[in-house]
């Protein structure tokens, strides 16, 4: 049986944010499907204008999935997902890696997950600045993305490095096979 990798998704989601590895993940050879997961189950339209049918609300979500991926969009700034709370902590509590992206890890610093764990964002000035409770600057890496304790953050230009970190995380495919898979999509085939 496959694992279920949950994204959180919600009306002005930011699709590209997630594809690299929810493409990767729900391949068929792998051991994990993607599954999407939203405050309810009426259609959510992304940034870029696709209508998604959540498979799950967070009233009726499975306790055991592989990671929960938060992706970003306006809602973050404007503190319209905070009712997602009580899943991080689930996930945080059993050991469940949350990985969050752009907007959704200013979530996670004013919710103080990232107090005490190396992370980063899109800079640190703006997480500041979006995250009044955040206490984290003393482990904020200037990175694109950042792999520590369980949870996984990155900045608003790191998809790829996002995917490669939470596939690294997972073992979802060898290190090398993975190493070749983001110098492809990074370079691509003329890579000059």
């Amino acid at each position: 049986m496959k694992k279920e990798i949950l994204t959180f998704i919600f009306d002005g989601y930011a699709d590209w944010e997630s594809a690299y590895i929810c493409s990767e993940l729900n391949a068929a050879e792998t051991d994990y499907v993607v599954k999407t997961l939203s405050f309810d189950k009426e259609p959510k339209i992304s940034m870029g204008g696709f209508h998604t049918i959540p498979d799950y609300s967070i009233n009726d979500y499975p306790k055991d999935f592989a990671i929960l991926i938060l992706i970003g969009g306006y809602a973050w700034i404007e503190n319209k997902n905070n009712d997602i709370k009580p899943i991080v902590d689930y996930a945080v509590d059993h050991n469940i890696p949350v990985a969050a992206i752009c907007g959704a890890t200013f979530f996670m610093g004013e919710n103080g997950y990232l107090d005490n764990r190396k992370h980063t964002s899109n800079t640190l000035e703006f997480l500041k600045s979006q995250s009044h409770h955040y206490k984290g600057e003393n482990n904020y890496v200037e990175k694109q993305a950042v792999s520590d304790c369980n949870v996984i953050t990155a900045n608003g230009t790191a998809t790829l490095e996002f995917a490669k970190e939470i596939m690294l995380y997972l073992k979802a495919k060898p290190v090398d096979k993975i190493n070749e898979w983001y110098e492809f999509n990074k370079l691509g085939f003329y890579k000059k």
